[in-house]
Protein backbone atom coordinates (compact mmCIF):
# COMPACT_ATOMS: atom_id res chain seq x y z
CA UNK A 1 0.00 0.00 0.00
CA UNK A 2 0.98 3.66 -0.30
CA UNK A 3 1.71 5.50 2.92
CA UNK A 4 2.88 9.00 3.78
CA UNK A 5 5.65 8.70 6.35
CA UNK A 6 6.92 11.35 8.73
CA UNK A 7 10.62 10.56 8.32
CA UNK A 8 12.45 13.29 10.24
CA UNK A 9 11.91 16.81 11.57
CA UNK A 10 10.02 18.75 8.87
CA UNK A 11 10.40 15.89 6.39
CA UNK A 12 7.88 13.42 5.00
CA UNK A 13 7.86 10.97 2.12
CA UNK A 14 5.37 8.82 0.22
CA UNK A 15 6.48 5.19 0.36
CA UNK A 16 5.28 1.68 -0.33
CA UNK A 17 4.51 -0.14 2.92
CA UNK A 18 3.22 -3.49 4.06
CA UNK A 19 -0.51 -3.69 4.69
CA UNK A 20 -1.35 -3.39 8.40
CA UNK A 21 -2.56 -6.57 10.09
CA UNK A 22 -5.65 -6.23 12.32
CA UNK A 23 -5.29 -7.40 15.90
CA UNK A 24 -8.12 -9.10 17.78
CA UNK A 25 -11.18 -6.85 17.76
CA UNK A 26 -9.82 -4.72 14.91
CA UNK A 27 -10.80 -4.55 11.25
CA UNK A 28 -8.88 -3.58 8.13
CA UNK A 29 -10.18 -0.38 6.54
CA UNK A 30 -9.77 1.10 3.07
CA UNK A 31 -9.10 4.76 3.85
CA UNK A 32 -10.97 7.32 1.78
CA UNK A 33 -9.97 10.65 3.33
CA UNK A 34 -7.84 11.81 6.24
CA UNK A 35 -7.37 15.38 7.46
CA UNK A 36 -4.09 17.01 8.44
CA UNK A 37 -4.34 17.96 12.10
CA UNK A 38 -2.43 20.55 14.09
CA UNK A 39 -1.01 17.69 16.17
CA UNK A 40 0.34 16.12 12.96
CA UNK A 41 2.08 19.43 12.22
CA UNK A 42 3.36 19.53 15.81
CA UNK A 43 4.91 16.08 15.30
CA UNK A 44 6.29 17.03 11.86
CA UNK A 45 8.00 20.02 13.48
CA UNK A 46 9.73 17.58 15.84
CA UNK A 47 7.89 18.82 18.93
CA UNK A 48 6.07 15.65 19.99
CA UNK A 49 8.26 13.13 21.76
CA UNK A 50 5.41 10.60 21.59
CA UNK A 51 5.62 10.39 17.80
CA UNK A 52 8.96 8.95 16.73
CA UNK A 53 9.83 8.80 13.00
CA UNK A 54 9.58 6.92 10.76
CA UNK A 55 5.84 6.99 11.42
CA UNK A 56 2.60 7.10 9.45
CA UNK A 57 0.66 10.05 10.83
CA UNK A 58 -3.04 10.85 10.32
CA UNK A 59 -6.04 10.16 12.56
CA UNK A 60 -8.97 12.20 11.14
CA UNK A 61 -10.05 9.35 8.93
CA UNK A 62 -12.99 8.03 6.94
CA UNK A 63 -13.07 4.72 5.11
CA UNK A 64 -14.76 1.41 4.36
CA UNK A 65 -14.10 -1.66 6.56
CA UNK A 66 -13.38 -4.95 4.82
CA UNK A 67 -14.95 -7.07 7.56
CA UNK A 68 -17.16 -6.88 10.63
CA UNK A 69 -20.66 -5.50 11.06
CA UNK A 70 -19.87 -2.38 9.01
CA UNK A 71 -18.17 -4.21 6.14
CA UNK A 72 -18.69 -2.37 2.87
CA UNK A 73 -20.22 0.67 4.59
CA UNK A 74 -18.69 4.12 4.91
CA UNK A 75 -17.56 4.95 8.45
CA UNK A 76 -15.82 7.68 10.39
CA UNK A 77 -13.08 6.39 12.66
CA UNK A 78 -12.79 7.50 16.27
CA UNK A 79 -8.98 7.25 16.56
CA UNK A 80 -8.94 7.26 20.37
CA UNK A 81 -8.95 3.68 21.66
CA UNK A 82 -9.62 3.22 25.39
CA UNK A 83 -9.59 0.14 27.62
CA UNK A 84 -13.34 0.26 28.36
CA UNK A 85 -12.82 -1.05 31.90
CA UNK A 86 -11.22 1.68 34.03
CA UNK A 87 -13.14 4.19 36.18
CA UNK A 88 -12.86 6.86 33.48
CA UNK A 89 -14.20 4.60 30.73
CA UNK A 90 -17.02 3.36 32.92
CA UNK A 91 -18.05 6.93 33.77
CA UNK A 92 -18.07 8.01 30.11
CA UNK A 93 -14.77 9.88 30.25
CA UNK A 94 -12.94 7.43 28.01
CA UNK A 95 -10.68 10.22 26.74
CA UNK A 96 -9.03 10.22 30.20
CA UNK A 97 -8.33 6.47 30.18
CA UNK A 98 -4.75 5.91 31.41
CA UNK A 99 -4.37 3.14 28.85
CA UNK A 100 -5.69 5.16 25.90
CA UNK A 101 -4.02 4.73 22.54
CA UNK A 102 -4.24 7.02 19.53
CA UNK A 103 -3.96 6.28 15.84
CA UNK A 104 -0.78 7.82 14.42
CA UNK A 105 0.86 7.48 17.82
CA UNK A 106 0.70 4.03 19.41
CA UNK A 107 -1.50 2.68 16.60
CA UNK A 108 -1.06 2.81 12.78
CA UNK A 109 -1.94 6.15 11.22
CA UNK A 110 -4.27 6.79 8.30
CA UNK A 111 -2.23 8.71 5.70
CA UNK A 112 -2.30 5.44 3.80
CA UNK A 113 -4.47 3.32 1.58
CA UNK A 114 -5.22 1.02 4.51
CA UNK A 115 -5.42 1.30 8.28
CA UNK A 116 -6.85 -0.67 11.19
CA UNK A 117 -9.21 0.30 14.00
CA UNK A 118 -11.31 -1.31 16.68
CA UNK A 119 -14.80 -2.15 15.49
CA UNK A 120 -16.24 -0.22 18.44
CA UNK A 121 -14.51 2.91 17.16
CA UNK A 122 -16.41 2.95 13.86
CA UNK A 123 -19.39 5.23 13.24
CA UNK A 124 -21.53 4.64 10.12
CA UNK A 125 -22.19 7.68 7.96
CA UNK A 126 -25.49 9.01 6.70
CA UNK A 127 -25.90 8.77 2.93
CA UNK A 128 -26.13 12.56 2.74
CA UNK A 129 -22.75 13.15 4.40
CA UNK A 130 -19.78 13.38 2.02
CA UNK A 131 -16.55 11.61 2.94
CA UNK A 132 -14.53 14.83 3.06
CA UNK A 133 -17.04 16.42 5.44
CA UNK A 134 -17.08 13.29 7.59
CA UNK A 135 -13.29 13.61 7.94
CA UNK A 136 -14.05 16.71 10.05
CA UNK A 137 -15.77 14.58 12.72
CA UNK A 138 -12.63 14.09 14.81
CA UNK A 139 -11.54 17.75 15.01
CA UNK A 140 -15.17 18.82 15.44
CA UNK A 141 -15.49 16.39 18.37
CA UNK A 142 -12.55 18.19 20.00
CA UNK A 143 -14.47 21.46 19.63
CA UNK A 144 -17.78 20.04 20.84
CA UNK A 145 -15.98 18.85 23.97
CA UNK A 146 -14.15 22.17 24.48
CA UNK A 147 -17.35 24.21 24.20
CA UNK A 148 -19.07 21.91 26.69
CA UNK A 149 -16.16 22.41 29.13
CA UNK A 150 -16.60 26.17 28.76
CA UNK A 151 -20.38 26.01 29.06
CA UNK A 152 -20.19 24.23 32.41
CA UNK A 153 -18.34 27.17 34.02
CA UNK A 154 -20.04 30.02 32.15
CA UNK A 155 -22.19 32.28 34.31
CA UNK A 156 -24.76 32.78 31.55
CA UNK A 157 -25.96 30.89 28.48
CA UNK A 158 -23.44 30.96 25.63
CA UNK A 159 -25.93 32.98 23.57
CA UNK A 160 -25.44 35.84 26.04
CA UNK A 161 -21.65 35.62 26.35
CA UNK A 162 -18.84 37.33 24.47
CA UNK A 163 -16.72 34.46 23.16
CA UNK A 164 -13.22 34.83 21.71
CA UNK A 165 -11.39 32.07 19.84
CA UNK A 166 -7.63 32.42 19.54
CA UNK A 167 -6.37 30.80 16.35
CA UNK A 168 -7.97 30.53 12.92
CA UNK A 169 -6.91 26.97 12.12
CA UNK A 170 -9.39 24.13 11.80
CA UNK A 171 -9.91 23.78 15.56
CA UNK A 172 -10.49 27.52 15.88
CA UNK A 173 -12.92 27.62 12.96
CA UNK A 174 -14.88 24.59 14.15
CA UNK A 175 -14.99 25.88 17.74
CA UNK A 176 -16.44 29.14 16.43
CA UNK A 177 -19.01 27.16 14.41
CA UNK A 178 -20.12 25.23 17.49
CA UNK A 179 -20.41 28.47 19.48
CA UNK A 180 -22.43 30.11 16.70
CA UNK A 181 -24.63 27.02 16.48
CA UNK A 182 -25.34 27.42 20.21
CA UNK A 183 -26.50 30.98 19.64
CA UNK A 184 -23.39 33.07 20.33
CA UNK A 185 -23.68 36.37 18.47
CA UNK A 186 -20.79 38.30 20.05
CA UNK A 187 -18.13 36.03 18.59
CA UNK A 188 -14.51 36.92 17.75
CA UNK A 189 -11.69 34.89 16.20
CA UNK A 190 -8.02 35.91 16.22
CA UNK A 191 -5.95 35.14 13.14
CA UNK A 192 -2.79 37.04 12.06
CA UNK A 193 -2.94 35.79 8.44
CA UNK A 194 -4.92 38.35 6.41
CA UNK A 195 -5.88 35.87 3.69
CA UNK A 196 -7.25 33.47 6.28
CA UNK A 197 -9.19 36.22 8.06
CA UNK A 198 -11.16 36.98 4.92
CA UNK A 199 -12.01 33.30 4.50
CA UNK A 200 -12.97 32.93 8.17
CA UNK A 201 -15.56 35.70 8.13
CA UNK A 202 -17.26 34.04 5.17
CA UNK A 203 -17.12 30.61 6.82
CA UNK A 204 -18.56 31.52 10.22
CA UNK A 205 -20.49 34.43 11.72
CA UNK A 206 -17.56 35.84 13.71
CA UNK A 207 -15.44 38.99 13.72
CA UNK A 208 -11.99 37.91 12.49
CA UNK A 209 -9.24 40.19 13.75
CA UNK A 210 -5.47 40.56 13.66
CA UNK A 211 -4.26 40.01 17.24
CA UNK A 212 -1.19 42.17 16.54
CA UNK A 213 -3.21 45.26 15.70
CA UNK A 214 -6.50 45.15 17.62
CA UNK A 215 -9.32 43.00 18.87
CA UNK A 216 -11.38 42.79 22.06
CA UNK A 217 -10.27 45.12 24.82
CA UNK A 218 -8.86 43.92 28.13
CA UNK A 219 -11.27 42.22 30.53
CA UNK A 220 -14.09 42.02 27.98
CA UNK A 221 -14.41 38.33 27.03
CA UNK A 222 -16.58 35.96 29.04
CA UNK A 223 -15.22 32.83 27.38
CA UNK A 224 -11.81 32.54 25.69
CA UNK A 225 -10.86 29.42 23.73
CA UNK A 226 -7.12 29.12 23.13
CA UNK A 227 -6.88 26.94 20.03
CA UNK A 228 -3.15 27.64 19.67
CA UNK A 229 -1.70 26.93 23.09
CA UNK A 230 1.47 29.00 23.20
CA UNK A 231 2.84 31.57 25.64
CA UNK A 232 1.58 34.57 23.66
CA UNK A 233 -1.97 33.26 23.34
CA UNK A 234 -2.15 32.26 27.01
CA UNK A 235 -1.01 35.78 27.92
CA UNK A 236 -3.64 37.31 25.61
CA UNK A 237 -6.34 35.06 27.08
CA UNK A 238 -5.43 36.05 30.64
CA UNK A 239 -5.58 39.73 29.72
CA UNK A 240 -8.91 39.72 27.89
CA UNK A 241 -11.01 37.41 30.08
CA UNK A 242 -13.45 39.08 32.50
CA UNK A 243 -13.28 38.50 36.27
CA UNK A 244 -15.07 35.22 36.92
CA UNK A 245 -14.74 34.28 33.25
CA UNK A 246 -13.34 31.12 31.68
CA UNK A 247 -10.29 30.26 29.59
CA UNK A 248 -10.51 26.91 27.79
CA UNK A 249 -7.05 25.74 26.73
CA UNK A 250 -7.21 23.46 23.69
CA UNK A 251 -3.92 23.96 21.82
CA UNK A 252 -0.66 22.17 22.58
CA UNK A 253 1.91 24.23 20.71
CA UNK A 254 4.17 24.63 23.73
CA UNK A 255 4.22 24.48 27.52
CA UNK A 256 6.02 27.77 28.10
CA UNK A 257 4.80 30.60 30.32
CA UNK A 258 1.97 33.05 29.66
CA UNK A 259 -0.48 32.25 32.44
CA UNK A 260 -1.00 35.11 34.89
CA UNK A 261 -1.67 32.97 37.95
CA UNK A 262 -1.99 36.02 40.20
CA UNK A 263 -4.84 37.48 38.10
CA UNK A 264 -6.48 34.07 37.72
CA UNK A 265 -6.46 33.70 41.50
CA UNK A 266 -7.51 37.22 42.47
CA UNK A 267 -10.30 37.40 39.87
CA UNK A 268 -11.51 33.81 40.24
CA UNK A 269 -10.94 33.04 36.58
CA UNK A 270 -11.55 29.46 35.49
CA UNK A 271 -8.67 27.93 33.51
CA UNK A 272 -9.62 24.57 32.03
CA UNK A 273 -7.52 22.22 29.99
CA UNK A 274 -9.45 20.15 27.48
CA UNK A 275 -8.20 17.03 25.72
CA UNK A 276 -9.78 15.17 22.84
CA UNK A 277 -13.41 14.09 23.37
CA UNK A 278 -15.62 11.34 24.67
CA UNK A 279 -17.35 8.85 22.41
CA UNK A 280 -20.53 10.87 22.98
CA UNK A 281 -18.80 14.04 21.71
CA UNK A 282 -17.70 12.14 18.60
CA UNK A 283 -21.26 10.99 17.92
CA UNK A 284 -22.55 14.53 18.51
CA UNK A 285 -20.01 15.91 16.04
CA UNK A 286 -21.21 13.53 13.34
CA UNK A 287 -24.80 14.60 13.98
CA UNK A 288 -23.82 18.26 13.58
CA UNK A 289 -22.05 17.53 10.30
CA UNK A 290 -25.00 15.52 9.02
CA UNK A 291 -27.29 18.40 9.95
CA UNK A 292 -25.14 20.72 7.82
CA UNK A 293 -23.07 22.63 10.38
CA UNK A 294 -20.41 23.30 7.74
CA UNK A 295 -22.12 25.39 5.08
CA UNK A 296 -19.09 27.15 3.62
CA UNK A 297 -16.25 24.94 2.36
CA UNK A 298 -13.97 27.72 1.21
CA UNK A 299 -11.66 27.10 4.18
CA UNK A 300 -11.18 23.43 3.25
CA UNK A 301 -9.04 21.96 0.48
CA UNK A 302 -8.95 18.30 -0.55
CA UNK A 303 -5.65 17.14 -2.02
CA UNK A 304 -4.47 13.73 -3.26
CA UNK A 305 -2.18 11.66 -1.03
CA UNK A 306 0.77 12.18 -3.37
CA UNK A 307 0.61 15.89 -2.50
CA UNK A 308 0.75 15.10 1.20
CA UNK A 309 4.44 15.90 1.73
CA UNK A 310 4.07 19.26 -0.01
CA UNK A 311 0.90 19.96 1.96
CA UNK A 312 2.84 19.85 5.23
CA UNK A 313 5.29 22.38 3.78
CA UNK A 314 2.46 24.61 2.52
CA UNK A 315 0.77 24.60 5.92
CA UNK A 316 4.07 25.44 7.59
CA UNK A 317 4.65 28.35 5.20
CA UNK A 318 1.10 29.73 5.59
CA UNK A 319 0.22 28.91 1.97
CA UNK A 320 -2.65 26.54 2.73
CA UNK A 321 -6.24 27.09 3.89
CA UNK A 322 -7.18 26.35 7.52
CA UNK A 323 -7.94 22.73 6.66
CA UNK A 324 -6.26 20.33 4.23
CA UNK A 325 -7.76 16.87 3.81
CA UNK A 326 -5.88 14.14 1.95
CA UNK A 327 -7.76 11.83 -0.41
CA UNK A 328 -6.51 8.31 -1.07
CA UNK A 329 -8.38 8.03 -4.39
Amino acid sequence: MRALYYTATMQSELRQASDPVPAEGQVLIDVSHCGICGSDMHAWHGHDERRIPPLILGHEAVGIPRSGKYAGKRVAINPLHACGECRHCLSGDDHLCPGRQMMSMQLPGAYADLTVAGEGNLYPLADTLADADAALAEPLAVCVHAVEVGRKTASRPIAEERCVVLGGGAIGVLTAMVLADQGCKDLWIAEPNAQRRAVLERAVAAKAYDPFSGGPEAESADLVFDAVGMGATRKAACEMVVPGGTIVHIGLQDSADGIDTRRITLQEIHFSGTYCYTRYDFAAALKLLTRGLVKNHEWIEVRPLDQGAQSFVDIHEGKAPPKVILSMA
